[in-house]
């Protein structure tokens, strides 16, 4: 199953800017909170991340019709190296048997992501 999502960057950098911590605490993990902050500028990372998560609720429900909420999602930064989203939970035990794939990409205005689940051997 595959899912994408384009976020524009400055929709994160208004919501950061008016709702703050509350913001940060109701979308995202510590660790992802933690990694986008190491940035100079931590709104493409944030955003990126948004449209991970959207990215994979559209694909978890096309393929178990269930739908995820956003802190069940993280995505683990890795400097110099591809990004890895998990699932969290027991949603995420649902995901045995499969593979979780993630691309991300941002631009000055522009963050996009695209999760595919295969099934594991399927690569």
């Amino acid at each position: 199953m595959l899912g994408i999502d384009v976020v524009e960057n400055d929709r994160i950098a208004k919501s950061l800017e008016r709702f703050g911590e509350r913001f940060l605490r109701r979308v995202y993990t510590p660790k992802e909170v933690e990694y986008c902050f190491s940035f100079k500028d931590p709104v493409p990372c944030l955003a990126a991340r948004w449209a991970a998560k959207e990215a994979a609720v559209k694909a978890f429900f096309q393929l178990f019709g269930v739908v995820l909420k956003f802190k069940q999602i993280e995505v683990e930064g890795r400097k110099g190296l591809p990004a890895r989203i998990r699932i969290l939970g027991k949603e995420g035990k649902m995901l045995e048997g499969y593979k979780v794939v993630l691309s991300l990409a941002h631009e000055r205005s522009v963050s996009v992501a695209v999760v595919q689940i295969l099934k594991s051997g399927s690569l």
